[in-house]
Parts: C-alpha cells; structure tokens; sequence
C-alpha cells in the first residue's frame, strides 16, 4: 500500500518542479510512512509514499522495466503476482525485485491496457511510458484504492487523495454544488465527481491515458449478472454444487489475500462475514491470528458478546477497542479531513479508532467482511423492495405492507405504527416497478430531505449548475434485461459500496493510520 502522486506537462513546455511533487507527497505521508521515492523526467515526474508490505526492502518505488523506458508508481496489492511472475519469466522478461510493483510493468510491456485483465487485486497504478511519451493510469475493479486526477491549464495532476493535488499552487479548492447535492442524495458523489470543482476520480473498473495533449477515460471492466434466460437456465443446476463453488472461491480469495512479507490480521464484529473470513484463515492458514473489534458504549450498537465468543471459538488473539459517544466526537473532524467528503453519519470514525488500535499493536494488514451483503444480497434493502414489489401487485391491500414491519421491527415505533404510515413512508412510488432505481428510491428520497439545510445560495448554485444534467445514475446496457435482484445488486455495489463503504469507512479509515484493508468478499 502506497499513496502515489503526479505531474504531466501535456504539452511539454513546462517541465514540473520537483519540490512541488514533494509538497504533494507530504500530504500523503499516513498512506505510506515508509519510504519515499521519485522519478524526474522530461516533462514528468511521479511520486510514491510506500507502506512496504510485499518485498519489504527491495520494492522501493518508482520502479522501471529492464531499458528503463516504462516507469511505475502503484498504490495497492497484485495477489497473484507469483503466478503471473513465472509466466513473465518465461517470456525473457527479468526481474531485479521480489515486489508485485515490478510485475505490473512487465505485465504493462507484455500487454499494454489488457494486462489489468490478468491481475487479481486492488490498485491505483500509474506508467509512464518515456519511448511513447505517455501516461496510464488505472484503478481495480471495484474502487478498493482512490485515485484522483486534475487538468489546470496544460499540466495533469494526479494523487491517491484529493489532498495531494490541492498541494499544487495553481489548484484552487472550491465546492461542486452538484457533487454536494448527490452527497445528500446517496451518502456519496457520483463517480468521477469528486466533491472539489475541476477534480475528477478514475471511476472502479477505468483507466487513463494521456498522450500528446489529450485525455481519454475507458472502462476496462463492468460488473455483469445473468439475464432473465441464463438465470432460469442456471437454476436447473444443483443447489449443492453452487454452495461448494462458493466454498472454494471463498476460501481461495481469503488464502491468497494473506500474501505479504508482515503479519495479517483481521476484523471481526461478530457477525457472519468477518467471521467466516477469520474462520477460513484459522483453518486453511497460520496457526495465529490476531483479531480486532469494536466494542459501544452504547448498548444499541455494542456487538461486543458476539465478538468474544467467535474469538474464543477460533482460539485468536483478540483486541478490542471501546469506542464511547466522545471518543467519536473528538475524532470526527480529523475523520472528515481524511475522507474528504461530507459524511451522512458517524460510522467511519469508529473504524478511525478501530485502525488505530491495529497500527499500534504493530499491523499494517487486515482482512474485512466487507462486500459479502452487496455481493450476498445481504442488506434489508433487497428484502424491502421484494416486499414493496409483492405489494405493488395489490397496491389497495392493507395486510401487504405490514410484511415491513417484520423487516424492520427494531426501526424506533415502526411495529405498533399504523399502515398510513407505512403506506405514506414506503408507499411513494409503489408502482413504479420497472424504474431504475426502484430498489433504492425510498433511500434516497429520505435521504435528499437534507438538501433542506442548504444555505439559499447553495440550493440556487445547484438548480442552475444541474440544468440540462440526468439527475438518474448511469447503468449499463444490460441492466435492463436483469432480474429486479440483479439490478438492486448493481446500484448497491457500484454506489453504496464503491463511493462510500470501501471509502470513507474503507481505505480513508484505515490508511488514515497506515492500515491495509483487504477484502475477500
């Protein structure tokens, strides 16, 4: 794990100032604490601040490629970077490090763009490619790792974090009004706003080129489902051989995600994912395991009992840290500063606390249950929409909508409220079952209520810079021809998912403290 941070004159004419890429680096120090290098060249200059993981002593960044005309910068993890080493190997390529960094530029030499297709993990990558005068940029599939990126004038700047180009001097920090209103819309902007005017991500599944003056974006990946007839094809299959390919994809992603040169640790909060993840390690992997969890002062939210009982079951060494109502307070501005984005509610500053617990026991790397309800169709949310679906059907009925409260029975007085309620809560919308966001709608038009604390100013600046924009999220193609399951499934993990949990309680949370997260699910 790195941060990473650039320079490119597009035009060549200004060759970029090393101590400005050094300012930039500063920024991002609590992402890699480790080392720092550089690589100045005509018209470029990248940088990396390393959390040193894989190859501890020799996988300094930046890295070259044997005629030192390709250079690389990269924030993340390649967990099959053995396997694709051997196959390198074997067609001449020669390796002077042991560090899955080098093996990305050999990858990138052999296949160009296509080699993202050949990795297993979670990056922000960059190559500059001298002989082509080019720069690529890339990030996983999923949005594990931030990337950011900025055209002032003739000159690209690019960072792990938005901090990192607000370092440069001709960069001017000022607010999206339409980012803010997505924010208040659905916990997150949309991918590629950023939240700063002018400063754009490199959306999951995308990579960047800039060449001769000229920037292109492109997706690389697109999460897919099957449609209506390969689902009912696929339901013909035997119950019992899906639960054994689960099995083993399970286990293989949680075995080759303990690859790195300093210990693993992992989360557990009790319930089912991180436990079956912790569970996977202590039978498949070493014999010890350090676990960590959080515990509320606040017996609402303390899982704590649960916790203790999975660890004593799976015999780890756990630690705990008790997070009270004013300890989450005195740490929400320092939260903010790293999430670099408003936040809807308070959850990311208890994983603050939680990644500094394992910094300070000496961990750089944990393993987290997240992605199992998104990818599981684990949340109410699902149930929900099934249940307004069904209700949709008979839309007069007054026994169909009360299946919500057996949902949601420890939502405040919602069991003993009456079905008007419900109706007016849930019922908005009811029978717009073939809209997009069908699934999600009731969200985020709660969600959107907060809009309502916006200065005037702010409401106007937004009416007038949304004008002529579609306000619905982008969905591919195929989403059309998907299951209503399917489709929840596709707004879940490519909204909720990548733009805030594996965000702002994500990577932000944990490398705030120079902690790893990686994620089996």
């Amino acid at each position: 794990m790195c941060g990473i941070a650039g320079i490119l004159s597009l035009d060549e004419s200004q060759p970029p100032a090393e101590d400005t890429l050094r300012r930039m680096l500063a920024t991002l120090r609590h992402r890699g604490p480790d080392q720092f290098g550089l690589y100045l060249g005509a018209g470029v200059a990248l940088g990396s601040a390393r959390l040193s993981i894989i190859d501890i002593s020799g996988g300094q960044q930046p890295i070259a490629n044997e005629d030192e005309t390709l250079w690389i910068v990269f924030n993340g993890e390649v967990f099959n970077y053995l396997e694709l080493r051997t196959e390198l190997e074997s067609r001449g390529h020669r390796f002077r490090t042991q560090s899955d960094t080098e093996v990305i530029i050999h990858l990138y030499e052999e296949y160009g763009s296509e080699c993202l297709a050949r990795m297993n993990g979670q990056w922000a990558i960059a190559i500059w490619d001298e002989r082509e005068r080019s720069l690529f940029l890339a990030r996983d599939r999923v949005g594990v790792r931030p990337l950011f990126y900025s055209r002032i004038g003739n000159t690209l700047l690019f960072g792990s974090e938005i901090k990192a180009i607000l370092a440069h001097p001709e960069a001017k920090a000022e607010w999206d009004p339409v980012a803010l209103d997505q924010v208040f819309t659905y916990w997150s902007t949309r991918s590629p706003r950023s939240c700063f005017r002018g400063i754009r991500e490199v959306p999951p599944g995308h990579h960047l080129l800039a060449q001769g003056g000229n920037i292109t974006v492109a997706p690389y990946w697109q999460i897919q489902f099957p449609d209506a007839d390969q689902e009912r094809e696929a339901l013909r299959r035997p119950v019992g051989e899906y639960v054994e390919e689960l099995r083993q994809l399970l286990v293989d992603a949680t075995l080759i995600r303990l690859r790195a040169d300093v210990p693993v640790g992992a989360y557990l909060s009790g319930g089912l994912d991180s436990s079956t993840t912790a569970a996977i390690v202590r039978k498949f992997g070493p014999s010890h395991l350090d676990t960590f969890s959080i515990a509320f002062s606040d017996p609402l939210f303390d899982e704590s009992e649960y916790q203790r009982r999975m660890a004593r079951f799976l015999g780890t060494e756990h630690q705990v840290v008790h997070a009270t109502h004013e300890q989450i307070g005195e740490v929400f501005p320092e939260v903010v500063w790293h999430t670099e984005t408003p936040v809807l509610r308070t959850a990311p500053a208890p994983m603050f606390l939680l990644s500094k617990l394992v910094r300070d026991r000496n961990y750089k790397v944990v393993l987290t249950g997240e992605g199992a309800d998104e990818f599981l169709s684990g949340y109410d949310i699902f149930k929900e929409a099934m249940v307004r679906r069904f209700w949709a059907r008979q839309p007069e009925s007054t026994w169909r909508p009360l299946l919500l409260k057996r949902l949601y029975p420890d939502i405040g007085d919602l069991a003993s409220t009456g079905g008007s309620y419900l109706k007016a809560f849930f019922g908005t919308g009811l029978a717009e079952v073939d809209a997009p966001d069908y699934s999600h709608a009731v969200r985020w038009r709660n969600t959107r209520r907060l809009t309502r604390l916006f200065s005037d100013s702010l409401q106007s600046a937004v009416a007038k810079e949304a004008v002529g924009q579609d306000d619905a999220p982008m969905v591919p193609p195929a989403f059309g021809r998907w299951g209503a399951l399917q489709r929840a499934q596709y707004l879940e993990i490519s909204i909720f998912l990548s733009q805030y949990l594996l965000s702002s309680q994500g990577d932000r949370m944990g490398m705030a403290h120079s902690i790893e997260g990686r994620f089996p699910f």
